[in-house]
């Protein structure tokens, strides 16, 4: 994203650390909820049962799937925290009883960089001087994580308000009573696969119509299957 470059926006940037994205959660939610409420409206659709039973399993749907989904994501994250201390207090050890070969991948990280000479001497030098940049070199070069890790209650809680709300819109006229309510909803729940594609690609190399296309092929192909699966049930229904 943009931002300044004056030294002292620099500064400032720098000083408060790295903005984390919860947009991956956002629209994982938001694409997860809109299918499977549509999913089911197709599905009681298929089945010819009566418009309130949407309604009823559709609610049950947005609460009970949005929480599960909430809490696998919050615990997902929890678990990369996790395994984050566990790696940080194996390289604590490591550095305790062989520091000399902990030096040697520094050296060779920093190596890998480009440094040399006594460039590379003096900033191997530097970071092994201070035991918590140390770690965090490794655990970022070494191990692959990021500098900081995500809020898992954001991220949780970014999934269940995006579930929740973009469900909620496939049932909107069935909550109505509209006489066309199949229709509408299939309307609705287009458009908001629009929009999420759209707010994707904000922070995408793709173009907003793409990314939409891809969100209405999935929740498409996931309501025929629910339609068709519906049909052929029909009969248990009667």
């Amino acid at each position: 994203m943009e931002h300044e470059h004056s030294q002292e926006a620099i500064r400032r940037r720098l000083a408060k650390g790295p903005e984390h994205s919860y947009l991956r959660d956002w629209v994982y939610g938001g694409i997860d909820g809109t299918v499977t409420t549509f999913a089911i409206v197709s599905g009681v659709v298929g089945a010819e049962l009566a418009p309130h039973v949407v309604v009823i399993l559709g609610t049950a749907s947005l609460v009970a799937d949005g929480l599960a989904m909430a809490v696998g994501n919050y615990l997902a994250t929890q678990a990369e925290h996790e395994e984050e201390q566990f790696i940080a207090a194996i390289e604590e050890r490591h550095i305790e009883v062989v520091p000399e070969g902990e030096r040697d991948e520094v050296r060779q990280i920093l190596s890998g960089f480009g440094l040399s000479g006594n460039t590379l001497v003096q900033a191997v030098r530097s970071i092994t001087a201070d035991r918590n940049k140390w770690v965090r070199l490794m655990l970022r070069e070494e191990y692959g994580f990021p500098p900081t890790l995500r809020s898992a209650w954001r991220a949780a809680s970014s999934t269940f308000s995006a579930f929740f709300l973009c469900g909620l819109v496939p049932l909107i006229p069935y909550v109505m009573n509209s006489s066309h309510a199949f229709l509408f909803a299939s309307a609705a729940t287009s458009l908001t696969f629009l929009m999420i594609g759209a707010l994707k690609s904000r922070w995408s190399v793709k173009r907003w119509w793409r990314s939409a296309v891809e969100t209405i092929v999935v929740g498409g192909l996931a309501a025929a299957v629910a339609y068709a699966t519906g049909a052929g049930l029909r009969g248990l229904s009667r």
